[in-house]
């Protein structure tokens, strides 16, 4: 909503048109003061969300681009989803011929969650098309190279070679030279063997803490976990498969399942660990996700995953 108003801002017929529906007669516009509120705009406010974006299109007379970035924690409160579905309101009146078109781009981190804006009926942007992202290419570790800005030089092989050892997260190349940016003295060689140092090292130390944290759970909270990691976007915590393969991860764990307890109020308990331990995701209407892809990365490199899915 704060980019909305922003917009809105700038627009001074916009703001005399709204402030007019809400019933004021007379508008100041003047001196940097603007005399109507802008936080009447919105969800349960003076003005609907369509009614400001149909008064912005008409003043502006072009389509208008609204980008959300991590649009999946809109469904974790209820707010969010009206958000959504007020968004889904304003897009069907601009794209309708009187105005000049809405358009809205939903991006996110995390495929699985992102879905959900998308996948079932009840979702407001249901049947709305989906597009992956690329990772970053080849090209970006010859950039990286020439930019970086270190006391030696870089091979874009080789640090093409360890972003992807990185999970394609340029964050570590940037965490790993800026531990050797002033090491003035360090001949070519040698940089490029600490940087490669340093890169695996951070990378190793990131999935160790994530390691930690699953090998701190609970045989059952394991299982859990494993068995929504397998499933993905199919997982459905309580159905009769899904108890099943709760199970069966415990038997492939080493533990007799009869020695584990697996009924609904016990999953409901693990589901609410987990998501205190910030490895789930919940959205508001009870579907989950996990929270970091890297985790269930983890979990298929050490084979925790086989037999689950």
């Amino acid at each position: 909503m704060s980019a909305i108003r922003k917009a809105l801002a700038a627009q001074d017929g916009v703001i005399t048109r709204l402030a007019k529906s809400t019933g004021m007669s007379k508008i100041a516009i003047g001196g940097g003061v603007l005399q109507f509120d802008l936080e009447k705009v919105g969800l349960g406010k003076d003005v609907s969300l369509t009614d400001a974006l149909v008064a912005l299109s008409d003043e502006m007379k072009q389509i208008i681009v609204l980008v959300i970035d991590e649009a999946q924690h809109a469904l974790t409160t209820d707010q969010g989803i009206a958000a959504l579905f007020a968004l889904k309101a304003a897009r069907d009146e601009l794209n309708s011929s009187k105005h000049h078109g809405l358009r809205v781009v939903c991006t996110g981190s995390n495929r699985d969650k992102l879905a959900m804006l998308r996948s079932s009926k009840d979702q407001a942007f249901y049947c709305a098309p989906m597009m992956n992202f690329p990772t970053l290419p080849k090209d970006f570790a010859a950039w990286f190279c020439a930019k970086v800005a270190l006391p030696f030089t870089l091979d874009a092989d080789c640090v093409w070679q360890l972003f992807g050892e990185a999970g394609y997260r340029p964050e570590l190349l940037n965490a790993a030279a800026d531990q050797l940016r002033f090491e003035f003295d360090i001949d070519a060689e040698e940089g490029k063997k600490r940087f490669a140092q340093e890169v695996r090292q951070l990378t190793e130390e990131m999935n160790q803490v994530q390691r930690k944290a699953i090998r701190s759970l609970t045989p059952i909270q394991h299982a859990v976990l494993r068995v929504m990691a397998a499933m993905k976007q199919d997982y459905a915590p309580f159905e009769a498969g899904t108890v099943q393969r709760y199970r069966k991860a415990v038997e492939l764990a080493g533990i007799p399942s009869d020695d584990i307890k697996v009924d609904v109020p016990g999953i409901q308990a693990v589901l609410l660990a987990l998501q205190d331990k910030k490895l789930i995701w919940r959205a508001a209407r009870g579907v989950y996700a996990i929270e970091e892809q890297s985790v269930i990365d983890l979990l298929a490199a050490d084979g925790l995953l086989n037999g689950l899915a």
